[in-house]
């Protein structure tokens, strides 16, 4: 099809024909393209200078050095920092000048998280973006409109749909909590969950040591024993109770994937004005300093244990303490973290699809899109929440996951920076047209009208008549429609039969070994 006949095809359209409807639905058909992770074209984007840098380290290192950070209810942690060099009041342990940083020297400053399927492997660090889904939220807003609470059908589901999303890297983890399943058994269905229906990376349960011994147990069977002991196949999060606080939960899981040699994103979060101080540098200074003391001490159970820097930092409502998204503050701070990440030499996490709406709507999509683009230009390596996220983190939304992916897939095609090979400079087809001519049917735009521009499933760029002709769909309708084709077509990748009945044994002999539990 030439340049020309598309056009004639787009004004047959604004008579009301269907062309439009149907190459649509030709798009969303067939089988399914799936992008591997990002490797950057563009720089990242530094916001602070030099000296800002220093000085944020600087301060960093007084946190460390005179505050300290509390490890709590964990006395071997609180033996370890001794045995290390820290100075331990209680369960407050402050680190001499430099510890924290030579231990870190020490860990990865990039990895391979190995899926089980080997071409959908990510790399994490350097010039490397991984997207991921939304991770935590209690309730879901289903396809019928209606806020709930999450089942296990849904994690399911939305385990299906980061699948089928091309332009969605990994997995993720709890992509929501399916509270039909009790609290301590919940974790083997999730995992198994992420293992059947997908062969992209995922990541581990964090809510209990017992539960993280679980999830690595279960990957062994799916690579085995040598592999996962010498490879990464897990990545987790692992959040700093902030302000400067680690909780025997945490570092619980974070001492068995670091033992085992698995990936953990060490993640204060912080609600700034709540948890950290008002100002963007207030934040820096503290996440910095909780960010170092995690790591390190992942370094303190494993050396060469992959970590990764992580900042989830929202400004809030002063007059309400709602968190809040899309702000201009929130956006410098992962701009300054991701600089500080890449001089410290680790990868790093931050950003993603977030907002505070209520419903996918203009509200979520500028939010998202703030946080966003600054996730892009800033250099992010590992980005969780990238798609689905709603309500603040307390909701998974699918029609709002799609849309999300939409942008991912935008955002992947703009990393790639300027085609300059010969093709991309087009000099033939200027010298072909000439002045005064159009370039429709010239041999170059025939050669790339298909790949030159991203073309969205979701978006509707019509005419007004042939909207209207259409049903007059707003995107969250066309985003509904696309998610029931999504799960509609799904197929399951291929999981070998053996991996699958021996994953199966090992769920039932752990549930058959304790009552259930909902709290």
């Amino acid at each position: 099809m030439s340049g020309a006949d598309e056009q004639a095809g787009r004004r047959r359209g604004r008579r009301g024909g269907g062309g439009a409807e149907a190459r649509r639905g030709a798009r969303l058909g067939g089988a399914m393209e799936s992008y591997r992770f990002i490797t950057r074209k563009l720089k990242p984007y530094e916001v602070l200078s030099d000296e800002g840098v220093e000085l944020i380290e600087h301060n960093a290192d007084l946190i460390l050095e005179e505050i300290g950070i509390e490890f709590r209810d964990d006395p071997e942690a609180l033996e370890m920092w001794r045995d290390a060099g820290a100075d331990i009041d209680g369960v407050r342990v402050r680190f001499p000048k430099g510890l924290c940083r030579e231990l870190i020297k020490t860990a990865p400053a990039q990895f391979t998280q190995h899926a089980r399927n080997p071409e959908r492997s990510v790399e994490i660090g350097g010039d490397h973006t991984v997207f991921a889904p939304v991770y935590g939220p209690p309730f879901v807003r289903d396809l019928d409109g209606v806020r709930r609470y999450a089942t296990i059908e849904d994690f399911r589901n939305f385990v299906k749909l980061a699948y089928m999303a091309p332009a969605m890297h990994h997995s993720g983890g709890t992509v929501c909590e399916p509270v039909d399943v009790p609290v301590n058994k919940r974790h083997l269905d999730m995992v198994y969950s992420h293992i059947r229906y997908s062969d992209k990376p995922f990541m581990g349960s964090v809510t209990h040591p017992e539960r993280a011994a679980d999830s690595i147990a279960m990957a062994k069977l799916v690579f085995g024993d040598d592999f996962v002991d010498n490879n990464c196949v897990l990545i987790n999060l692992i959040n700093a109770n902030s302000p400067m606080v680690f909780d025997e939960t945490m570092l619980g899981a974070l001492k068995t994937y670091a033992r085992a040699g698995q990936a953990t994103v060490i993640s204060p979060f912080i609600l700034a004005g709540a948890m950290a101080p008002v100002t963007a540098a207030g934040v820096l200074t503290q996440t910095l300093a909780e960010a170092m003391a995690g790591m390190a001490f992942a370094q303190l159970c494993r050396p060469g244990a992959p970590v990764v820097f992580g900042s989830f930092a929202s400004s809030i409502s002063m007059q309400s303490g709602a968190p809040t998204f899309g702000t201009p503050e929130p956006a410098l701070v992962l701009y300054g973290a991701a600089h500080l990440a890449r001089r410290l030499g680790v990868p790093f996490r931050s950003g993603g699809g977030l907002c505070g709406s209520k419903a996918p709507d203009a509200q979520a999509a500028y939010e998202t899109l703030s946080t966003l683009n600054p996730t892009m230009m800033a250099g992010v390596n590992f980005v969780l929440h990238a798609a689905g996220w709603l309500e603040g983190g307390l909701v998974s939304s699918y029609e709002k996951f799609v849309m999300d992916c939409d942008q991912l897939a935008m955002l992947q095609r703009f990393s790639q920076g300027y085609d300059l090979s010969e093709n991309g400079q087009a000099l033939d087809a200027m010298r072909e047209v000439g002045p005064g001519s159009h370039y429709l049917g010239c041999a170059h735009t025939q050669a790339n009208f298909q790949t030159a521009f991203y073309r969205s499933p979701l978006a509707d760029n019509n005419s007004y008549e042939q909207w209207l002709a259409e049903g007059e769909k707003r995107i969250e309708q066309r985003a509904n429609e696309l998610v029931r084709k999504w799960l509609a077509d799904f197929q399951a990748p291929p999981l070998d039969q053996g991996i699958d009945e021996a994953l199966g044994a090992f769920i039932r002999q752990k549930k058959d070994s304790m009552p259930d539990a909902f709290t």
